[in-house]
């Protein structure tokens, strides 16, 4: 044994949902490599050698319910990495969906004491404090059909308010999954080269591409997403809890200071301080 092993898995089951494509299939990868025993669920078909691969469709509880019982138990770390830019199901896969299969896991046991999940969120999640009240409103819905409901007759089944879920619920479970002995964090990237992002490219590969030509760096690669991802769900961050890591080599935080003006008045706009 020695210090570094904290950062491994070696003799740990990790679930990747939404490990099909993009920074859920890097992840995937990486914690193949890491020594874990890898299950993705997908609605896509999983391509990726060496794990065991189960479909969900996130927007159908009667298939999240069948996805979690045939993954078994125990899941050591889970990386909700599943989600979509817009459609009729957007509520449910990307937030709706992962809240169903992570209380599904509690009930049946499948997460345990020392087990972890991570998140992937992004920058429209930043903020979300500012919309508190109305989060903690749909955060307490009960179940997967209310929480749908409360969402569309509020016109918050988009983008931009599943995302802020994703990071009030990451910050409102920190304190309950902590007594059940588990952490819960999220990553909320900048512009990456995924699938997804290339579908949006002159929104999202646009965003910050000033920045990044300034500063001579591209978008990140899906990889340089999952190495955080899967850091915050290892032995090694057994000290962070509950956070939303900012993975955008410093767009948000050099707008905030000024160090870069022109990202000023939009880092200003996602962190809500506007």
């Amino acid at each position: 044994m020695s210090l570094f092993d904290a950062l491994r898995f070696d003799g740990k089951r990790v679930l990747v949902v939404g490990g099909a494509t993009g920074m859920g299939a890097a992840a995937a990868r990486l914690a193949l490599d890491a020594g874990a025993d890898v299950v993705v669920m997908d609605y896509a078909d999983v391509k990726q050698s060496g794990v065991k691969a189960l479909h969900v469709n996130l927007a159908e509880k009667a298939s999240i319910d069948a996805a979690v019982d045939a993954c078994g138990s125990p899941v050591h770390a889970l990386l909700s990495c599943a989600g979509v830019a817009d459609g009729p199901d957007i509520d449910r896969i990307n937030f709706v969906g992962h809240r169903h299969l992570i209380d599904r896991m509690l009930a049946h046991g499948v997460l345990g004491r020392g087990a972890a999940i991570g998140f992937i969120s992004s920058s429209a999640g930043l903020g979300w404090e500012k919309n508190l009240e109305v989060l903690k409103e749909l955060l307490a819905t009960p179940d997967f059909d209310s929480a749908v409901a409360f969402m569309r007759e509020r016109n918050l089944a988009n983008y931009y308010w599943t995302k802020q879920a994703v990071c009030a619920y990451v910050a409102s479970q920190t304190f309950p999954l902590l007594k059940r002995g588990i952490r819960i964090n999220a990553i909320c990237p900048g512009p990456t080269d995924t699938p997804l992002a290339q579908a949006n490219k002159d929104v999202w590969l646009a965003f910050g591409a000033d920045y990044r030509q300034e500063t001579g760096i591209q978008a990140a690669t899906p990889m340089e997403q999952a190495y955080p991802l899967l850091f915050l769900c290892s032995e090694a961050a057994s000290a962070i809890n509950g956070i939303t890591l900012i993975s955008d080599a410093g767009y948000v935080m050099s707008g905030i200071t000024g160090s870069f003006p022109n990202a000023t008045m939009m880092a200003k706009a996602l962190m809500g301080r506007i």
